[in-house]
């Protein structure tokens, strides 16, 4: 139950760093506005052109999300501006796309390197979960770390209460 719990709170942990620290949700609603408008964009081009297997918006749609995936595609545009579109947005989609994912990852690791207060949790979590193997100097060394750590929460607690109090005065 703890060990679910914990990868629970970690992954929550990766979902929010994604959502605040990496441009993932945006360059994802970025990609789905391109999909849409250069499937509009095929579908008008190929609007009324002779032996046009893409005859419907969903046609556009469908062929945006086979052409983007690389699944292959059956159907091509006739005409030649249908043609430059879909390869824009080929192009442009997939550098979209996996530029997100390398991103994302990227930022996700490297995260934790510009966050020192993270290390210092992940020791002090080691620690505990490490408590029976450690020896009595490491005990006392954890011992004097907390209580060091806790003497500096209650000071900057202190500090935030007096800016509050001295910030409501002023107004």
């Amino acid at each position: 139950m703890v060990h679910r719990l914990r990868r629970y709170r970690r992954f929550s942990i990766f979902v929010k760093d994604i959502w605040a620290h990496t441009p993932f949700v945006r360059m994802v609603l970025l990609l789905i506005a391109l999909w849409l408008v250069s499937a509009a964009a095929i579908y008008l081009a190929e609007r009324g052109v002779p032996g046009a297997s893409i005859t419907g918006l969903g046609d556009a749609l469908y062929w945006g999300v086979a052409a983007f995936s690389t699944a292959g595609i059956a159907d091509t545009p006739r005409s030649g501006l249908a043609l430059a579109i879909g390869g824009v947005w080929i192009v442009v989609g997939s550098m979209l796309f996996f530029g997100t994912i390398v991103a994302t990852i990227t930022t996700y690791f490297m995260r934790p390197m510009q966050r020192p207060g993270k290390r210092i949790i992940d020791t002090i979590e080691y620690n505990l979960e490490q408590l029976n193997e450690l020896t009595i100097d490491e005990l006392d060394l954890l011992k004097e770390t907390v209580d060091t750590l806790i003497v500096h929460v209650e000071r900057l607690k202190i500090k935030q209460a007096n800016q509050r109090a001295s910030g409501q005065s002023s107004q």
